[in-house]
């Protein structure tokens, strides 16, 4: 038993390393910062989008969604918490902080002066699905929500911000995951009609006002948080990359779908409209450098969760890492005017030799004294937005909109926000010195909401909202620091000083 392990182990270990040497590996570097200190100020582009983002899901009232239904069940009211509930911690809160989740629907023209105080001059949102078509036999969408949406329109062109709308993020309506013809969601066979009733609707109305378009939010976050780790709706876990590869080619056929609704409207109004999707990005490295099958399984975890979805819209071809799955899918070729990266810091991998399939995703490494994590444990990693920004323009050579990035901390002196502003945004300068073409930057968030699985633990925006006093808004120092950033760029004591944290 102990020689056929130790031979089984041996073979592994000499299969990695021929890997290694015809493919490479990922290497961990002790880097955190491209440069230490600068002596002039770091500016940006003359045109450049400064922006904030947010999800409807996450600051709406959306009593009809698939993520309503997943509240329902994970609340019995404040001080009764539900055992094995889906959403962290929602028993703190009382019933109209479940039902308005910021109040942002009351509070619209606040969170707009906010924005305009900020100084941004673009705003990315999304549009709720569900809030439009409630249900799924509707002729017309509800004329109450496209009254808010009207509102919002009307009072970002009043403060002269730019609407950067995104079509699908994360929520759906509940009636979406209705079987039928025994599918249900994005693999039931009328889900890109159903979603391109919306998607029609939404142009129709709105599409003279919007630049920037993205039609899906993260896919490969939903797909394997929804499909795989069952924390998302649907809440299921499939076994591997090839079972959900239904629920890729539904999106993607989604996405081409719905870019040919936007284009076709913009050259009808003679108008210019870029469209593309947004990924989730990290920079994931191995745990241990040593390690071979930690730098392999790095390099094909980044494969799979970044780029398989991106590049199968560059080539109309979907590829998916680690399977034989070559799927062409009509229409989707060169669907994308821009890449959209959403950078969150540094994930590592960790794999285990004897069953190399069942690696750990670490989120920081407990053994490195120095790392800044965030209050989710994230480990923050400035240069690798450089990295990440670097490698789309590589690989694309399109235009690139970072349309999230931001970091959990809820102290009203947030120092980790603070930093993770003036080193990222200096990476990003950097990055576009060395060639690639950043056209804009939406900081995740603009107020305090709710995080998805997080529920309200989780505090991400420039501005806080006490929950427990009639939402109210409060800024944080960070939202200063991203004032001064936009107005000014960034200056060596500014920078110097923050730079001091990610030193060795």
């Amino acid at each position: 038993m102990f020689n056929r392990k130790l031979q089984t182990t041996l073979f592994i270990l000499v299969v990695g390393a021929i890997l290694l040497v015809s493919v490479g590996g990922k290497r961990r570097g002790s880097k955190r910062l491209t440069t230490q200190e600068i002596t002039a100020t770091i500016t940006f582009p003359k045109n450049f989008l400064w922006g904030t983002a947010t999800a409807a899901e996450q600051l709406e009232p959306t009593d009809a969604s698939d993520w309503a239904s997943l509240v329902r069940k994970s609340y019995a009211g404040k001080g009764n918490p539900v055992a094995n509930a889906p959403i962290k911690n929602l028993h703190k809160w009382s019933k109209p902080v479940i039902q308005y989740k910021t109040d942002h629907e009351r509070k619209l023209a606040t969170d707009v002066a906010l924005m305009k105080e900020l100084g941004v001059n673009s705003y990315r949102f999304s549009i709720a699905w569900d809030r439009l078509f409630p249900r799924s036999n509707m002729a017309l969408p509800d004329a109450t929500a496209v009254q808010f949406y009207d509102k919002l329109f009307a009072e970002l062109k009043k403060n002269n911000i730019e609407p950067s709308v995104t079509l699908f993020h994360f929520s759906a309506p509940a009636w979406f995951f209705e079987a039928k013809d025994g599918k249900k969601g994005w693999e039931r066979n009328d889900a890109v009609e159903h979603f391109s009733r919306f998607v029609k609707f939404v142009v129709d109305r709105w599409g003279k006002n919007v630049h920037v378009w993205c039609t899906l939010n993260e896919p490969m976050v939903y797909i394997y948080s929804g499909y795989m780790q069952g924390i998302f709706p649907p809440l299921e876990k499939r076994p591997n990359e090839v079972s959900i590869a239904p629920v890729m080619e539904a999106l993607l056929n989604a996405h081409a779908a719905a870019y040919k609704i936007i284009k076709d409207r913009a050259a009808k109004n003679k108008m210019q409209a870029l469209v593309g999707v947004t990924q989730h990005t990290r920079e994931f490295a191995p745990y241990r450098n040593y390690a071979i099958l930690d730098r392999i399984i790095a390099g094909k975890v980044e494969q799979a969760f970044i780029w398989d979805f991106t590049d199968a819209i560059q080539t109309g071809v979907l590829n998916i890492t680690n399977t034989d799955i070559a799927k062409t899918i009509p229409g989707l070729k060169r669907t994308q005017d821009y890449i959209g990266i959403n950078y969150y810091g540094r994930f590592y991998i960790k794999s285990n030799i004897f069953n190399p399939t069942k690696f750990e995703v670490k989120n920081h490494d407990k053994a490195d004294t120095n790392e800044i994590k965030n209050e989710l444990g994230w480990a923050d990693y400035p240069i690798g937005m450089k990295t990440i920004l670097l490698a789309a323009a590589s690989r694309y050579a399109l235009p690139i909109y970072i349309l999230e990035s931001g970091t959990a901390n809820a102290d009203l002196n947030d120092k980790l926000r603070q930093q993770l502003l003036i080193t990222h945004l200096a990476e990003v300068a950097n990055a576009i010195k060395d060639g690639a073409d950043v056209r804009g930057y939406f900081h995740w968030s603009l107020i305090d909401n709710f995080e998805w699985a997080e529920g309200f633990d989780a505090r991400f925006g420039l501005v806080a909202i006490d929950y427990e006093n009639n939402f109210l808004r409060k800024k944080r120092k960070s939202f200063d620091i991203y004032k001064n950033i936009i107005q000014s760029g960034i200056s060596a004591a500014v920078y110097n000083s923050a730079a001091k944290a990610y030193l060795p």
